[in-house]
């Protein structure tokens, strides 16, 4: 079968958003299809918003037997056997408009452009043959929003089998784009309220707003900074496995996340817990407290609690990971899966 993968990216900056779709074009290509990989850049500007939705319009897949379609605004693309694997919305548009994350007034010509927004993609993702989602927390906002039934797809990671257990040391990791709404500062934060002597490794790019040099400020005020290393840059699969391989635990904090993310499925491939918050969104459909993880409330101190009982019940840290790799299995999470819902 001939397949156009078709997304968005913005110009120079990594992240979950490319692998989904780069992982899955590997694993089509290795099953026999033939795959083209499509990007329209995107840039996050509500001026620009429709000039890039008419570009994806205008793209022209009739080559192709199948189009899949993944991040904003990619859906707009027309074709008679068209698949969206929704991963998010504009969500200042949508879930976020209430919120500090929105970064524009609430005034009468963006509440025009949002109105306009979400008529256009209500109309294009109901001309998909199918539509799934990558986690239960998107489809609600699909139903909630657009009136779009989904179904869950979760997206797995290429290769799992390069993460393994290999120890516990003293560092809980958190492997992430560092940016504010994935709240490194929060663990920052928490870490002068920690009572063992459990450390801190923030590994990740961030999109050139100058907040790693914000996070590492953070961490010489509060008197942390000799418990915190912070590796400001993109991290390879094979450096996030050797990390994971050796940690006590993973950290993954989001603003309500769109799923339960990247890092979250990486680190129970390599049998380590995972701590989250309880507003993390749907890094909470993986996680369960106690079982295969800890869910702590999003404040400094609950946060350092979670810290300090993973550091000092090292078996129980380790039962938490053991249940976190079988919570993979539970999910159905793997290529094999979503190769057979998307090509269905």
């Amino acid at each position: 079968m001939r397949i156009a993968l078709c997304s968005s990216f913005v110009p120079f900056v990594n992240g979950g958003y490319r692998n989904i779709v780069e992982w899955l074009e590997t694993m089509l290509l290795e099953a026999g299809h033939e795959v083209e990989r499509i990007y329209l850049p995107e840039v996050d500007s509500p001026d620009l918003l429709f000039r890039q939705m008419a570009a994806f319009r205008f793209v022209d897949l009739s080559a192709a037997d199948r189009v899949i379609c993944f991040r904003p605004q990619a859906h707009l693309v027309p074709h008679p056997n068209k698949i969206v694997w929704f991963i998010h919305h504009l969500r200042a548009f949508y879930d976020l408009w209430d919120t500090e994350y929105r970064g524009f007034p609430d005034d009468v010509k963006h509440r025009g452009i949002r109105d306009a927004l979400r008529a256009a993609d209500t109309a294009a993702l109901r001309e998909a043959r199918r539509v799934f989602s990558n986690s239960r927390v998107v489809g609600q906002r699909l139903m909630r929003f657009n009136g779009i039934e989904s179904e869950p797809l979760f997206p797995p990671v290429l290769r799992p089998e390069r993460f393994r257990f290999r120890g516990l040391n003293d560092e809980i990791v958190c492997i992430c784009r560092i940016e504010h709404h994935k709240r490194q500062q929060l663990l920052v934060e928490a870490l002068k309220y920690c009572r063992s002597p459990v450390r801190l490794r923030l590994c990740g790019t961030s999109a050139g707003s100058g907040f790693s040099a914000e996070v590492a400020r953070l961490a010489g005020t509060f008197g942390v900074a000799d418990r915190i290393t912070i590796d400001d840059r993109w991290i390879t699969e094979e450096e996030k496995a050797e990390l994971l391989a050796d940690c006590l635990a993973a950290a993954y904090l989001p603003v309500d996340e769109d799923s339960y993310g990247y890092p979250t499925l990486e680190a129970a491939h390599a049998g380590k817990a995972v701590l989250t918050t309880s507003d993390a969104g749907g890094v909470l459909e993986f996680v369960t407290h106690g079982v295969n993880g800890l869910v702590a409330e999003p404040d400094p101190a609950s946060v350092a609690s979670a810290m300090d009982q993973l550091f000092e019940d090292r078996t129980a840290t380790r039962r938490l990971g053991e249940a976190a790799t079988a919570r993979i299995v539970e999910m159905n999470i793997g290529w094999p899966h979503v190769i057979e819902r998307l090509l269905a």
